[in-house]
């Protein structure tokens, strides 16, 4: 049988339960690709990163162009990617309409790695910068097929599927969702005669609060509009609380948090046990440091204190340059 036009499984129809079942021979979605599109019921599916190791490994056997798609928001290591790499890399921002208004430059030299040949910030939603990636990508292709890698959940999916309205006669669209693991094979989109482009699965980022949490708490978590910006001015000990899920401790401090607009920011100017069942954290910042909890957002500091933070257990922490 074909893969799946959504997610890139191999299609079948004998185990309900197993990935890639469909119904009919006929049908060119699985049955979860199905759901996911037309009830926004979501299937979780476990991959383990091996696997995407592995197609990192056949990329670097060959000459082509990749596409590195990267969440704005959640900036991580981007080391850990392209050190199994020697292809050309092309590092692509995304999600740019979420910022509050920033320049671009600044964040284009955030990123330092001398492994990529480019970087580009984009927003798929509102088609920005979409033409300069285009012309990019034919500028450094050396072969007529281009890979797609990413985290998960980083919209590699929805920009593909924006390629593929803008610049290209198919009408298939990859099943997109902002749910980790949508995308579970590789799969073949021919955009013209000298494009081609190969989707990826996405890598698991180890420590994303996304991978924990349930489906409707992603729905909550992940920022779908602009984010407004929150901030404090502390001048005794507060204590600052995002939903269940973080709470900050500090003293003396300006801050600004970038979390999603769904989320509750509560301040208490009282102590109390509350969310201090959570895994506990002892930091030292400085003016200009950011604080990220990976996939919830990141905190930004303007003076040097000892904070604590609780987050919740299997959440990364760690700080890094202010990004804003």
């Amino acid at each position: 049988m074909s893969k799946c036009i959504g997610c890139g499984v191999l299609l079948q129809t004998e185990l309900v339960e197993k990935e890639g079942f469909t119904t009919s021979e006929k049908n060119t979605l699985c049955e979860r690709c199905f759901r996911i599109r037309n009830y926004n019921e979501y299937q979780v599916v476990k991959k383990d990163n091996q696997e995407f190791i592995n197609i990192l490994e056949n990329i670097n056997k060959t000459d082509d162009l990749v596409v590195f798609v990267l969440d704005i928001l959640n900036i991580s290591e981007i080391k850990n990617i392209t050190k199994y790499l020697n292809n050309p890399i092309l590092l692509v921002l995304t999600k740019f309409d979420l910022l509050p208004d920033v320049y671009e430059e600044k964040i284009l030299e955030y990123i330092n790695d001398k492994k990529l040949i480019d970087k580009i910030i984009v927003s798929s939603k509102n088609n920005y910068n979409l033409d300069l990636l285009i012309d990019k990508i034919s500028n450094y292709k050396k072969t007529k097929d281009v890979y797609f890698i990413g985290y998960t959940n980083a919209g590699k999916s929805t920009l593909i599927n924006k390629i593929i309205k803008n610049y290209s006669k198919e009408t298939a669209n990859l099943t997109t969702s902002n749910l980790p693991s949508t995308t579970l094979n590789t799969i073949h989109v021919q955009v013209n005669d000298n494009l081609t482009i190969i989707d990826t699965p996405g890598i698991i980022d180890d420590g994303n609060i996304l991978n924990i949490v349930s489906a409707d708490l992603i729905k909550k978590i992940v920022p779908i509009s602009k984010i407004k910006p929150v901030t404090f001015q502390v001048h005794s000990k507060q204590c600052l609380y995002v939903d269940n899920f973080l709470r900050l401790d500090l003293k003396e401090n300006n801050i600004t948090m970038y979390f999603s607009n769904n989320l509750s920011i509560k301040r208490e100017y009282k102590d109390s046990d509350k969310l201090k069942n959570l895994i506990k954290y002892e930091i030292e910042v400085n003016n200009g440091d950011d604080i990220v909890i990976k996939g919830l957002g990141f905190i930004k500091f303007t003076k040097k204190e000892n904070i604590i933070l609780y987050v919740v257990s299997g959440v990364s922490v760690y700080k890094r340059k202010s990004l804003i």
